[in-house]
């Protein structure tokens, strides 16, 4: 088991750094794309003329921030100036322990243990796997406070006041975003999650809209992605909080920014796109073969990058919010979506088998989207009545 463990461990985390590097690449060449400009495609084999359409770039970059001079300012405060980066790391690998990358392996007795399936999570026992992700990604708020405040630096002072404030007030609405999930399925566990959607062939993205709506926003800004990358805003501040940090520092903070858009893409498939699911190919029990299961993993990863790529078009397609619109959006808007939404879970997860029998899930697929449709309406309607008002009156 432990063995199991540590290399579960040791790909999981080559994995996702080489991940990390490599979608670096690919969001330059897509905002290459969107403007209109040539990406990267130069940086190829050394000491060759083989280009490999810049596939080399993510490893000139690598090597650029290991040999960059390690410089700290002599006015930081050096034990949280150094703990803070390592701080938003850890923490953005850690939460991928309870995150499934497929279903399982079959079993295979030539090895020793090999008696029963491997579940592809590194902790599978976790019952309580969201509220485990959700610690680990709320303690992104230490690294980018204490970035902001061990700099001594104003804009990365400012850099980090308005990260509290963003992540603080976005995780509400990113915890009502799945609670309708949590309702209709009754566990905590992500593989329970996937079980239940390949089990009813019903994805949440089809019953919960307004759900996947809003936990899709919450993600957005605390991943700190255009438009909600108000603490770093170069325009403004810089670099926000990460002004004073160069080197491999640096590209922890960069690292683990990545990271947690993984972790929202990750999130986002899981809870309402049936994570592994795909209907007539995957199957929806754990009783699987050697197809099955690389088709899982193949499916779910599949997702996740189209969910990083509307990441990607997403950030070089919208412009930046003012700080204001980004705090009215999440209370004002995010928020009440997010009561409305859980209200109507609840109701349904209640009622709608007692009044629709075996008819509840298209009942309950109906009213989630004139739910999702009236609400958007509505807040719409009245965040254009209330700016119409500040207009008037400035």
């Amino acid at each position: 088991m432990l063995l199991e463990a540590l290399i579960k461990i040791a790909i999981l985390i080559g994995g996702l750094m080489t991940a990390a590097a490599y979608l670096v690449l690919v969001e330059r060449w897509m905002a290459a794309w969107i403007q209109g400009r040539i990406g990267p495609n130069r940086v190829g084999v050394p000491l060759t003329r083989i280009r490999l359409f810049g596939l080399g770039q993510p490893i000139a970059d690598g090597l650029k921030f290991i040999l960059k001079e390690e410089y700290v300012p002599a006015h930081v405060d050096k034990w949280l100036y150094y703990l803070a980066p390592m701080a938003i790391l850890t923490a953005a690998l850690a939460a991928f322990a309870v995150i499934p990358f497929g279903s399982v392996l079959p079993p295979d007795v030539s090895f020793p243990g090999g008696e029963e399936p491997i579940q592809l999570v590194v902790a599978p026992g976790i019952d309580v796997g969201m509220l485990y992700v959700f610690a680990l990604s709320s303690m992104a708020i230490y690294g980018v406070t204490l970035g902001g405040w061990a700099s001594n630096n104003k804009y990365s002072f400012l850099g980090g006041l308005r990260s509290s404030a963003q992540l603080i007030a976005y995780e509400i609405p990113l915890g009502l975003g799945i609670l309708g999930v949590v309702l209709m399925t009754g566990s905590l566990r992500l593989e329970e999650i996937i079980g239940a959607q390949a089990q009813s062939g019903l994805w949440f993205a089809f019953s919960q809209p307004l759900g996947l709506l809003v936990f899709s926003v919450a993600a957005c800004a605390e991943a700190g992605r255009l438009p909600f990358d108000l603490p770093e805003a170069e325009q403004e501040l810089v670099g926000g909080y990460h002004t004073e940090y160069a080197g491999m520092k640096l590209m922890m903070y960069l690292v683990g920014e990545f990271l947690h858009m993984i972790t929202a893409a990750f999130l986002i498939v899981i809870l309402f796109f049936g994570g592994w699911h795909l209907w007539g190919v995957t199957g929806s029990s754990n009783d699987v073969n050697w197809f099955q299961a690389i088709a899982r993993i193949l499916v779910l990863v599949t997702k996740i990058l189209l969910v990083v790529l509307l990441f990607m078009l997403v950030r070089w397609s919208w412009p930046r919010f003012r700080f204001d619109q980004l705090m009215a959006l999440a209370w004002k808007v995010m928020l009440p979506l997010g009561l409305v939404h859980l209200f109507t879970m609840a109701v349904l997860s209640e009622y709608a088998e007692r009044w629709a029998g075996g008819a509840a899930p298209w009942v309950i697929v109906g009213v989630g989207w004139l739910v999702a449709v009236a609400a958007c309406l509505v807040a719409g309607t009245l965040t254009a009545v209330s700016t119409g008002n500040q207009a008037i009156r400035e």
